[in-house]
């Protein structure tokens, strides 16, 4: 199991000094505002940029995945990771499950676009075998040559 730093901050002097801490590590950054997003993808060495998709909202005739083509190609150009939270799926309700998926779909779709890597990051306790992750990819509409190299971040 290899080291994994999740940083949690808001603040973008505040992830530079955990991220210089802890160059040893596997970075994820949660995505929560997109200016933020896209400096740290200029500026620093990130492995995963991780999407939550729980807290957003859709509106009438689109998605509210809050990730774009423009981050898409930061993402690749920096050679980050795309990191899908599959904890939110499995914890959420039966509707909320559904508008989840669509927004993964959504992302997916995007990523595609630009080749990017995706990851996918579970709690150890929701650990899944890696032939279930891989299938679920390949119905997401990940494509072949990617769900080979698709990587599985567990965290505590």
């Amino acid at each position: 199991m290899e080291n994994i730093l999740i940083v949690e901050e808001k603040d973008f002097s505040k992830i530079k000094e955990k991220i210089e801490k802890n160059k040893d590590k596997k970075i994820i950054l949660p995505f929560s505002n997109e200016e933020l997003a896209r400096k740290a993808l200029d500026k620093l060495k990130i492995d995963v940029l991780l999407v939550n998709l729980s807290k957003n909202k859709d509106k009438l005739k689109e998605r509210g995945s809050s990730f774009n083509q423009v981050l898409s190609r930061l993402c690749k150009k920096a050679n980050v990771k795309l990191g899908i939270n599959l904890n939110e799926i499995i914890n959420s309700e039966t509707k909320e499950k559904a508008e989840i998926i669509a927004r993964i779909n959504q992302n997916v779709k995007i990523s595609k676009k630009a080749e990017l890597e995706i990851a996918f990051i579970l709690k150890k306790e929701n650990k899944r075998s890696l032939y279930d992750l891989k299938s679920l990819a390949l119905v997401l509409g990940v494509n072949t040559k990617t769900t080979k190299n698709l990587e599985i971040i567990y965290f505590e």
